[in-house]
């Protein structure tokens, strides 16, 4: 109790202090009012040269098969965001349901991606028609995916392109996937029999 009332006393007094000198309640407004306005700016600011960022994001695959595997769906967002994708994020993880990245593109569809990296890239295992059967069965009546992609920096077994091809998943094998990350054009541009936009196309 007395802790408490002497904090007020020295509050009520600082407060009378500060009426019987004004020029320093303006000073220390005008201060506090500058401290705001530096902050706001600082933050447009970096906000501005994230968005400059991700529209120069750039990836080549020595990059990309330099990354872990988590970073590597990192590096997926980051390129559909670069693409105009500004909700795009990263939920690979336990109990994904074969989902690591989902994203909203411009047209109001729904991405579900699945991310396989390889250490080894073509090196490496191709991946089969077993991550396809997962993806399949969670892409849409899961995740309410629109396009269902699988992105590697490998490749892919022929089972898996024909089974792809007969449920409508898209597959980004090395060489689409070099195009996609050190290019600037957006990821549908590259995949043949996208759905079609949800809504008109935005304007430019």
């Amino acid at each position: 109790m007395f802790a408490v009332v002497a904090v007020s006393s020295v509050v009520a007094g600082a407060l009378r202090w500060l009426a019987a000198h004004p020029a320093v309640t303006v000073l220390l407004l005008a201060a506090a009012g500058g401290g705001f306005v530096t902050w706001v700016v600082r933050r447009r600011e970096r906000a501005r040269w994230e968005r400059v960022r991700r529209r120069g994001l750039r990836y080549a695959l020595p990059q990309i098969d330099a990354l872990h595997h988590r970073q590597f769906e990192h590096a997926v967002r980051d390129l559909m965001h670069r693409d105009g994708c500004p909700d795009a994020v990263q939920v690979g993880g336990a109990g994904d349901n074969g989902a690591d990245v989902k994203a909203t593109d411009p047209f109001g569809r729904r991405w579900v991606i699945q991310c396989k990296h390889r250490k080894a890239g073509l090196g490496g295992a191709a991946v089969g028609t077993p991550d396809l059967h997962v993806l399949n069965g969670t892409g849409r009546p899961v995740h309410h995916g629109d396009v269902i992609v699988l992105v590697t920096n490998g490749r892919f077994t022929a089972n898996a392109v024909d089974f792809a091809r007969a449920q409508r998943l898209h597959l980004v094998d090395r060489a689409l996937l070099a195009q996609w990350a050190a290019g600037s054009t957006p990821l549908w541009e590259l995949l043949r029999a996208v759905p079609p936009p949800r809504r008109p196309t935005p304007l430019s």
